[in-house]
């Protein structure tokens, strides 16, 4: 996603906001009695959450599919009882926005705890629709780290992007759905139109691990670990209203229009998804497996460090799977922008008989010119100490199997494919589904996520589709002396040529 530096646009939009101070929203009112009126009935195999849980193991449903995705989570958030936790790095005012926030509503009307955690640096929509949902008693808004954009003054803004660049940039890049403290969604997707195949130019292939029961209580105590962190703060204390007679309901009765449009929600679409979570446990990979290992960075990762230094959990985790691995290692990584550390890491385990072949972007598929200028400026790096490079093709082959939703088979063309996928499959033995991209950013400033697995079914399974993905209708081979640069048009070469002004440690 293109989140480097993106300040320098946030500082031309934000005006100063004050805090909120209208009374909370009631689950008796009449709105939720529509909302709750309206609710699809359940298949009589997931009448609720704890139905799914089964004997202290983990059920792993490997999501790669971006129609699987979205109504999975609209299944699981009509199945929850008591609660509902949303952290997300990205949460767009879009399709998939919009229809996510009317499930988000009916579950809060029917007493469902709802808690949202968003990212402060993306958040790009009307304060007034923001503060609409949080208005709703059983629905409250945290912004993690609101120190450039929500509630900020354009002067302050200027200030804090020029004396605090590390402040700014330490964003909180989890991605977690979580229903009943029992069953939980991670990975790559943000909720907006491109994670999940709703985009009629570009999408993402991206990857998330659904996780139900076991050890997916694990989430649940890292989401509340960042919900009481002093950085996550309620929008309540952050905005107001444009106007004190500010009527919520213009918000609800958007969403509400919005999502009962067929143009925007369509019914074929909304008639399976009470379908979805029981076509998912059903699944041959669907796997109960007895182990495996979230690891979750804290909040304020490296908040004591100067510069761009420090690590984390999650970057402990992965340089350690990569200093065991023995034969073999697939990456996917839609930025890749290695740092010595990085660049050692990969040639000492070529050096020891590891094959390392990583998959990322090319500049015809990527949507982020920045960290592809990174990427080329690393590029002949990364060939020399042995690694096998691979680009990501705008038109893969694959996107017609991995984009199997409504909206695609309904489009007389197939939109632009950008990888965004993060995982990594070592020695046949261990998978990982997480948000963690190969750059320093990820590395040591934002907080991030992996899911590590060990059951070989599902390694084998995602080991598989990596390797297909590498294929020549999938992928362009990189190789010394040739890469793939010149298949983008020459704007989008020169507009990355022009990047080269960013260091690449910032990148």
């Amino acid at each position: 996603m293109k989140y480097i530096l993106p300040f320098i646009l946030i500082v031309l939009t934000i005006s100063a906001c004050k805090r909120s101070a209208h009374s909370p929203i009631p689950a008796s009112h009449d709105y939720c009695h529509l909302l709750t009126g309206t609710q699809p009935h359940l298949t009589d195999e997931i009448k609720n959450v704890d139905s799914l849980v089964r004997n202290g193991k983990t059920g792993v449903y490997i999501l790669e599919e971006g129609s699987d995705a979205i109504t999975s989570r609209a299944n699981l958030s009509q199945s929850a009882q008591e609660t509902m936790d949303i952290q997300y790095f990205i949460f767009s005012e879009d399709n998939i926005g919009t229809i996510s926030c009317d499930y988000m509503l009916r579950a809060a009307c029917r007493g469902v705890k709802v808690r949202v955690i968003v990212d402060d640096l993306l958040v790009d929509t009307d304060h007034n629709y923001i503060l609409a949902l949080n208005q709703h008693e059983n629905v409250e808004i945290k912004i993690y780290n609101p120190n450039i954009n929500i509630g900020k003054n354009m002067v302050f803004t200027l200030f804090k992007a020029t004396t605090d660049f590390r402040g700014i940039n330490q964003r909180m890049h989890h991605k977690t759905y979580i229903v009943d403290g029992q069953v939980a969604i991670t990975g790559g997707r943000n909720i907006a139109d491109e994670y999940f195949d709703f985009d009629h130019e570009y999408n993402f292939r991206d990857r998330d691990v659904l996780l139900v029961g076991g050890q997916a209580t694990e989430i649940q105590d890292a989401f509340d670990e960042y919900w009481d962190s002093e950085l996550s703060v309620s929008v309540s204390e952050l905005i107001e209203y444009s106007s004190k007679d500010y009527d919520p309901f213009i918000v609800y009765k958007y969403i509400y229009d919005y999502s009962n449009d067929s143009l925007n929600f369509w019914p074929k679409i909304r008639n399976y998804i009470p379908f979805a979570m029981a076509t998912v446990i059903n699944s041959e990979d669907f796997h109960w497996v007895d182990h495996l290992q979230f690891v979750s960075d804290e909040p304020g990762k490296n908040d004591g460090f100067e510069g761009l230094e420090g690590g984390g959990n999650t970057t402990t985790a992965l340089v350690d799977l990569v200093n065991h691995a023995k034969s073999e290692i697939y990456i996917q990584s839609p930025y890749l922008i290695v740092s010595d550390l990085g660049y050692n890491l990969f040639k000492r385990a070529v050096e020891r008989g590891v094959d390392v072949y990583i998959l990322t972007n090319s500049l015809a598929s990527t949507d982020n010119l920045e960290a592809f200028n990174g990427y080329q400026r690393n590029r002949q790096r990364l060939l020399d100490a042995g690694v096998h490079l691979y680009e990501y093709k705008p038109d893969a082959a694959i996107r017609k199997d991995l984009m199997t939703g409504d909206l695609q088979k309904n489009l007389d063309f197939v939109p632009v494919f950008g990888l965004h996928a993060k995982s990594m499959v070592v020695d046949d033995s261990i998978s990982v589904v997480g948000t963690f991209n190969l750059d320093p950013r990820s590395a040591n400033l934002n907080t991030e996520c992996i899911t590590i697995l060990s059951e070989p079914v599902i390694n084998s399974k995602m080991k598989d589709i990596m390797k297909e993905e590498l294929e020549a209708q999938n992928a362009w081979h990189v190789i010394p002396g040739s890469n793939p640069d010149g298949k983008a048009g020459r704007w989008k070469r020169f507009k990355a040529w022009t990047k080269g002004v960013v260091p690449v440690s910032v990148l």
